[in-house]
């Protein structure tokens, strides 16, 4: 629960910071990359404390398992799109298709552990 709850606290700092402070300071396009970083932060908090409240009920192993993939794609998906924003280096593009394996995969494990 700890981990989601803080996500969701950073999802909005970093939400309030590109609207506020980066707003004329990055082109377009590249506010809109970090928009998506938070966007997908602030999605995937929320599936964190989901899985903390299944965990709380008992759930095992393949749920555990979704929110440390989750976990995981907010790092490499969200985190390699903020620094993209915010240093251009594009090379760090190559990263944030590995965050979204991990978030499939996560998705994944709680529908395979939806069906059991």
């Amino acid at each position: 629960m700890l981990i989601g709850a803080v996500a969701a606290f950073l999802a909005v700092a970093f939400g309030a910071f590109g609207a506020h402070g980066l707003r004329g300071r990055l082109t377009p396009e590249m506010l809109a990359v970090f928009e998506t970083g938070v966007r997908y932060q602030m999605y995937h908090a929320v599936a964190i404390l989901i899985v903390a409240l299944a965990l709380a009920r008992g759930d095992g192993g393949l749920v555990r398992a979704s929110g440390w993939l989750f976990t995981a794609g907010i790092v490499l998906f969200s985190g390699s799109l903020y620094l993209l924003a915010l240093t251009g280096v594009t090379v760090l593009g190559a990263i944030t298709p590995l965050g979204g394996v991990a978030f499939l995969a996560g998705w994944a494990c709680l529908i395979v552990a939806a069906l059991r």
